[in-house]
């Protein structure tokens, strides 16, 4: 058994994957857009005044805040961004990505009804398809190597050590 730590295979395939760059590109704009049509709607004085803190605002107020900036828009923005990079750079995103972004906007929507959750179904949908397409080469460059080279048997393929 080894003490060396873990490392994780370098996961580029070298040729950029359109259909993630442009899953990146949607959540970008997916936020950009989410804050362009909330923005003007923000008591933006009201929170600088400090109501937020002081509780003093009222369940628009904060239903505003946690709709932008209390919200998703900026992790949105920072995980398109890093997919769009992982695109570039042909590296694949794991399939799950898509499926969680999938769910999650399907939540969404059976709680709300129709609403701009159904745009998450394009870079869900991309995410998705870029997985399916990478072929299997690249859907299991998230295996674990030990330092020394020798990958972790699959699943029967080895016998227990002791």
């Amino acid at each position: 058994m080894s003490t060396r730590p873990a490392a994780h295979l370098p996961a580029t395939s070298g040729s950029p994957s359109r259909l993630t760059i442009w899953a990146g590109r949607s959540m970008v704009l997916i936020a950009v857009l989410h804050t362009a049509v909330f923005a003007r709607l923000a008591p933006w004085a009201s929170w600088f005044s400090g109501d937020l803190r002081n509780d003093a605002a009222d369940g628009h107020s904060l239903a505003t805040f946690w709709a932008l900036p209390g919200g998703f828009v900026v992790t949105l923005i920072l995980l398109g961004l890093l997919v769009a990079r992982a695109g570039r750079r042909g590296q694949p995103v794991p399939a799950y990505v898509g499926w969680v972004i999938l769910g999650w906007a399907a939540l969404a929507v059976s709680l709300i009804g129709p609403s701009g959750f159904l745009f998450a179904t394009i870079p869900a949908g991309l995410l998705i398809a870029a997985s399916l397409t990478a072929g299997p080469r690249h859907r299991g460059q998230d295996r674990v190597l030990d330092r020394s080279g020798g990958g972790r048997p699959e699943r029967g393929a080895g016998a227990a050590e002791g």
